[in-house]
């Protein structure tokens, strides 16, 4: 300011947008994940212990086994119905009211699912509420990851996308620890068997609440990414994302279905397949007088004849011993989704992927190898540990890139919408029909589980072959994607913006 300028004279100047910092970003995509994750995994759990003899008690096991993870099924049905309904307002309206939405969903679901009524008390009503929260709960997951994983990425530095794009994927194997941790905790600390099948089981979903209370604290904080202001400004946002999307990225939508494949269909068969495999009697006595108490406890009938004809055997560990297991492997898919993500950053998101589904295609071949029973249960022991730790490995290897790469197909004005329904679309084909093709290959070769292990290696080719003909998202221009240099619609786009 010269001598001759008063301080009315003095050019304005333009504050500086807010913008979130790297600690609430991160913090913000893993919470909400976490919880989501946490919530699926409390119901994952319980349809393998609990639902199958307090709500669906038909006398037969595998039919009832096949109920409940029908149930837990239906939940993926649902997701791509969320994905475009969150999606369509994440793209229009911004991520951070739509995160909070999805997660205020999730959280009431799961809430309410830890109050319901058994069928020894209301019948089959007390299955078709549990469908209808089950339900619930996947049309706000079909919301969650996708905006999540756009909060991490789109206020990633550059260069560092798909390290932060990790953040949520970490989520899943945190909530996974959480629940389970929190099962096998009051399992062990329950006073009795009927008191787990009374009680026991509905605190996690009840304590779910506390978890969203703290994660729409963090999340109700966050202002909006600079690459979707930018979209806004310069006019790129679409009436309709979903036409849009349909229209000019379906190639996109079906890569990026397909890149999901094989991380779905081995995220499910290592957590709720082996859950089912590894705590199911190796011998007929042992499983009859469990399923004997368990009828007893429910208020059920039980008929040891038809029980002994039905029966297939499983590896005989004991709950609390597997899911000790289980977290164990857990713990690699934390630290190996965390570790893909700079790797990714380094050599390319397509190039690791490559080698990650080649290895979960020679993974599924070794079925047999690992879990089959031995006749020193040390072996039995040690072999499963080992298979729970590389499928892990293996998990977190395919399922961290993911974070950037899905939203890398897609410009910022449906890169919400794009994202979330390619992941959701893969949950279908993947999550949804895994733990039921897991249970009748199982049953139909009498209690071996090789053919589990060629249909993981069937889903690897196809994810394989998506990947092969795919090209490299790392170095994509995140802010322009979709809108060209001067402001305007890009070329091809200008029509769309009418829909």
């Amino acid at each position: 300011m010269t001598a001759t300028q008063s301080p009315a004279d003095a050019p304005a100047t333009t504050p500086a947008a807010p913008v979130n910092s790297r600690g609430r970003v991160i913090l913000a995509s893993l919470v909400g994940t976490t919880i989501e994750f946490y919530d699926f995994y409390a119901y994952a759990t319980a349809a393998v212990l609990v639902f199958p003899i307090l709500f669906f008690p038909t006398g037969n096991q595998t039919t009832a086994l096949l109920a409940s993870f029908g149930v837990f099924g239906a939940a993926m049905i649902a997701r791509p119905i969320g994905a475009i309904v969150f999606g369509h307002f994440g793209d229009k309206h911004g991520r951070k009211a739509t995160l909070v939405a999805s997660l205020l969903v999730m959280g009431i679901a799961t809430f309410l699912i830890g109050l319901l009524p058994t069928f020894g008390q209301i019948g089959w009503f007390a299955a078709l509420m549990l469908l209808v929260l089950r339900l619930a709960q996947g049309f706000a997951l079909g919301g969650e990851w996708s905006g999540a994983a756009l909060v991490a990425t789109e206020n990633a530095p550059a260069g560092k996308r798909a390290w932060y794009g990790t953040f949520p994927q970490l989520g899943a194997p945190l909530g996974f620890i959480i629940a389970n941790g929190l099962f096998l905790a009051i399992n062990l600390a329950a006073p009795s068997r009927e008191w787990f099948f009374e009680w026991g089981w509905r605190v996690p979903f009840l304590f779910s609440a506390v978890m969203v209370v703290v994660g729409l604290w963090v999340r109700l904080r966050l202002v909006e990414s600079s690459a979707f202001t930018k979209a806004s400004e310069k006019g790129a946002i679409r009436k309709l994302p979903l036409g849009t999307v349909f229209r000019h990225n379906w190639r996109e939508l079906v890569l990026g279905t397909f890149f999901m494949l094989a991380t779905y269909v081995l995220f499910y068969l290592m957590t709720n397949f082996t859950l089912s495999y590894g705590t199911k009697a190796a011998d007929l006595e042992t499983a009859s007088a469990a399923a004997q108490a368990a009828a007893e406890a429910s208020g059920t009938a039980f008929d040891a004849s038809a029980f002994a004809a039905q029966f297939y055997p499983g590896l005989g560990f004991g709950y609390a011993d597997f899911v000790t297991m289980q977290i164990i492997g857990v713990v690699f898919f934390g630290v190996f989704t965390l570790l893909s993500g700079p790797i990714a950053d380094a050599i390319g998101r397509r190039r690791l992927l490559i080698w990650v589904t080649s290895a979960i295609i020679l993974f599924g071949l070794t079925f047999n190898l690992f879990l089959l029973p031995q006749l020193d249960p040390k072996f039995t022991g040690a072999l499963t540990q080992a298979f729970l730790v590389f499928g892990f490995m293996l998990m977190g290897a395919t399922f961290g890139p993911m974070g950037a790469l899905l939203p890398e197909l897609f410009p910022t004005n449906v890169r919400y919408t794009g994202s979330a329904i390619a992941y959701n679309v893969a949950s279908i084909l993947g999550a949804a029909v895994a733990p039921l093709i897991a249970v009748a290959l199982w049953a139909a070769a009498g209690g071996e589980p090789w053919p589990v292990g060629i249909y993981l290696s069937a889903m690897g080719v196809l994810t394989l072959v998506a990947l092969l003909v795919s090209t490299e998202t790392k170095d994509v221009d995140y802010e322009a994607a979709g809108v060209s240099a001067d402001g305007r619609l890009a070329e091809g786009e200008a029509e769309a913006a009418s829909l």
